[in-house]
């Protein structure tokens, strides 16, 4: 298992959990609410302060899993 297989395994979707969104190992903290406070400037140490059981590796996992929900394939004609 690569590094980025590794981390997407962090991401998890269970029915009926957070409406399916895509969470935190099985945890009630959503992908989004992470990417949320990324943008607006709070720091990786104190999302990590104010989640005691995140790790670096979870908000790695989150902005991966974005930046693959991202990439589109273009066409060109």
């Amino acid at each position: 298992m690569n590094l980025t297989t590794g981390l997407l395994t962090r991401i998890t979707q269970t029915p009926g959990q957070c409406g399916g969104r895509p969470c935190i190992r099985g945890m009630r903290i959503r992908v989004t609410d992470i990417l949320e406070m990324l943008a607006e400037n709070v720091s990786v140490t104190e999302i990590l302060e104010d989640f005691p059981d995140l790790e670096l590796a979870d908000i790695q996992a989150c902005l991966l899993f974005a930046a693959r929900r991202t990439d589109f394939t273009r066409l060109t004609a």
